[in-house]
């Protein structure tokens, strides 16, 4: 498990500027960004180095953004790795409310929020994958 940060934006132009600038002066180093949007507003979530320090600052600024725990696995850097890993959930029975990759050392590493984590570790651990690990 590793910590996501959730940022709550609205769909108009500069917020993600804003969000990013809020960020760059906290001196928090990004490792992934993804957002989901809707008409009216949208969620970025961030892998970052210091997830805690970079909520206060958002709020400090006026920025609602949430902590949470997610899941991540390191996955061989192979063509079919991805499909692999999620087709150990499919074969399970276990879904995925969504997921996104990153690379750290030059290696993919997936993030991903399932209802069931001690599940998805179990799956994970049977398929000879390990939950991802800053190291």
């Amino acid at each position: 498990m590793i910590q996501q940060l959730s940022v709550f934006m609205e769909n108009r132009t500069g917020i993600l500027s804003a969000v990013l600038d809020v960020l760059k002066q906290a001196k928090i180093q990004l490792y992934a960004i993804s957002i989901a949007d809707t008409t009216d507003y949208g969620i970025c979530r961030i892998i970052c180095d210091r997830p805690a320090e970079a909520r206060k600052a958002l709020m400090d600024a006026g920025i609602a953004a949430a902590l949470s725990d997610v899941c991540a696995v390191e996955l061989a850097n192979t063509p079919g790795a991805a499909a692999d890993m999620v087709s150990l959930f499919a074969r399970e029975g276990l879904s995925l409310a969504y997921l996104y990759t990153f690379l750290f050392k030059e290696k993919p590493v997936m993030v991903f929020r399932t209802d069931d984590a001690a599940k998805a570790k179990q799956i994970l651990e049977s398929g000879g994958l390990c939950c991802f690990q800053w190291n």
